[in-house]
Formats: structure tokens, C-alpha cells, sequence
């Protein structure tokens, strides 16, 4: 299952951008209001919890400077990315669209489309934010 956030314009750069979503801590201040957990558990990953969904693990998995940031959940229960693409528009600018990239049943898959959907959405609206 591919799902995709929509294209964001950033008034920062790429390579602030880059920086900002490689450290794990800053994710919380893309996070929806409806957060009830968000806990740092290392360098390189932490855990998230939203009101009636699961908490989940996500754990950096690679980096390319001032383009691509991509985090995989730490369960191989719910084996799944979250990648971030950043495109350069200008020095002080940037485009950032946010896929997800998981390997779900149908059944599994149809009950978590619209939550994802949903919750990609507001990572993306709210990059402006860091």
C-alpha cells in the first residue's frame, strides 16, 4: 500500500529541512493535536502514540543530504516507511511531499487508509513548524 501526502511548500531550505526531520525529536512538532504519546527513545528512534490508533516505533533508516529522509517502524508487526522528499525551490525555499510505503493484508490495508491519509496530510501541513 503507497499513499502520499500532498506537495508542501516550505520557506526554509532544503538543507534546513533535511536537518530538522533527520533528528527524531522534531517529528513531535509536526505531530496532530489529537497526540497522547511522543516519547524519544534514541538518537535514531522514537515512539508515537495517537488517540485510538496503536503506538508505533519509527526508527531512522537512511538520510540523503538535503533530499530524502526515510524512517522505518521498528515492528516488523506493521512493516512499513514514512519517507520524506525535499525538493529545492530557491535558497529559502523547499517543496516537501510525504510517502508511506507499507506491506498490509486488503482487510488491514482498507482500516488504516483513511487514518494514514489523514495523519500524513497534517505531518506535511504542519512542516512548516520547524
Amino acid at each position: 500500500m503507497n499513499l502520499e501526502s500532498p506537495k508542501v511548500t516550505v520557506e526554509k531550505s532544503a538543507e534546513y529541512l533535511f536537518k530538522q526531520l533527520s533528528e527524531v525529536k522534531n517529528f513531535e512538532k509536526l505531530m496532530p493535536e489529537n497526540i497522547a504519546k511522543f516519547e524519544v527513545l534514541g538518537d535514531d528512534i522514537f515512539n508515537f502514540g495517537l488517540s485510538g490508533m496503536p503506538e508505533i516505533k519509527l526508527r531512522m533508516k537512511e538520510g540523503i543530504p538535503n533530499s530524502k529522509v526515510v524512517m522505518n517502524a521498528a515492528s516488523e508487526k506493521l512493516p512499513f516507511s514514512l519517507i520524506a522528499n525535499i525538493d529545492y525551490i530557491s535558497e529559502n525555499s523547499s517543496e516537501v511531499k510525504l510517502d508511506f510505503e507499507g506491506d498490509f493484508n486488503p482487510m488491514m490495508a482498507m482500516m488504516i487508509k483513511g487514518p494514514i491519509s489523514k495523519f500524513l496530510e497534517t505531518l506535511a501541513s504542519n512542516m512548516y513548524k520547524l
